[in-house]
């Protein structure tokens, strides 16, 4: 099923793990160790390529406590992501080359990259480089692999349930297509409250910007935030809420959705109409979906037992 920000979404997990080397001033020790986690180790340079990769994807830099209590929720993130990496290596788990290569062909399609340089040329304004991103990219479809192996039994979908979201979502209206595209502002892991007004003030300049005749495109290059052409969904793919919110725009028009992981810009480019779907062709799409957040859930707290009988130590 397609998902309206899964090529955002896809960026920013990877962007989470951006292994890259900081300058830190003279006085400050250049690399430590922040944490243990059994016999692997974050190093303070990990840590900070991780914060600033999601400063630069939510264009916020916290300062003071609130730094530091940011810094906190990143390690965590980090700490459950060694975790999982190594129970999948201690199961045998392997990435070919092939499945890499085309995961980033898949890559560079869905974000409008047409070449190798394109890619290193958008990874360059992020401050990562092509080997930190197959790497980073190897260690999601780990991850992913793992998922399924270790929830994907548990995470069994009812044919209830799979008939009730056909018929709030599915069976009326067909599978009208809307052509969007978009801008993410994502919340920093563990944000207050001062920090999010902040986004959405930055959010709201934005619009201001592309009111005032500029391109979405535009407007984003201008406050640092990268624009996506998501492209053709079907109406019947996304929330109920999120349908209902887009029927609402006119072509061209962008308007703002809040989200728990941040902002949402999001430009109505045009529409076209589709055809209904019937049961049987609808239910393969809306059971994966279904499965799939029920994988996140178990998996999240799958993680936890790991962590109780793993050795962490943390030095921050």
């Amino acid at each position: 099923m397609k998902r309206i920000f899964r090529g955002l979404l896809t960026v920013a997990l990877i962007c989470l793990l951006q292994l890259l080397m900081v300058k830190l001033s003279a006085a400050e020790v250049v690399d430590r160790i922040v944490a243990e986690v059994n016999d692997e180790i974050i190093t303070m340079s990990e840590l900070k390529a991780a914060s600033k990769s999601m400063e630069a994807k939510s264009g916020l830099k916290p300062k003071g406590k609130e730094e530091k209590e940011v810094e906190r929720q990143m390690l965590e993130a980090l700490i459950d992501r060694k975790l999982a990496k190594a129970e999948a290596k201690r199961r045998g788990m392997t990435i070919e080359d092939k499945e890499l290569a085309a995961a980033l062909e898949n890559f560079k399609k869905r974000n409008n990259l047409p070449s190798d340089e394109a890619l290193k040329e958008a990874l360059g304004k992020s401050g990562s480089t092509l080997k930190e991103f197959k790497q980073n990219i190897t260690d999601q479809m780990m991850q992913d692999r793992l998922v399924t192996v270790a929830v994907g039994a548990k995470s069994m979908v009812s044919e209830a349930e799979v008939r009730r979201v056909y018929d709030e979502h599915y069976k009326e209206g067909g599978s009208a297509q809307m052509h969007l595209r978009a801008i993410r502002i994502l919340f920093p892991p563990g944000a207050t409250d001062v920090q999010k007004e902040e986004l959405k003030k930055k959010a709201e300049m934005v619009l201001a910007e592309v009111k005032s005749g500029a391109s979405l495109q535009d407007a984003a290059k201008k406050f640092s935030l990268e624009e996506t052409d998501v492209g053709f969904v079907n109406q019947s793919d996304l929330d109920p809420r999120l349908a209902e919110f887009l029927g609402r725009l006119k072509p061209k028009e962008v308007a703002p959705a809040l989200t728990p992981e941040g902002i949402q810009l999001i430009q109505m480019v045009e529409r076209r109409s589709g055809q209904a779907r019937s049961f049987e062709e609808a239910a393969p799409e809306i059971r994966r979906v279904l499965q799939q957040k029920e994988m996140e859930k178990r998996f999240t707290e799958w993680v936890k037992t790991l962590r109780e009988k793993a050795h962490i130590k943390i030095m921050l």
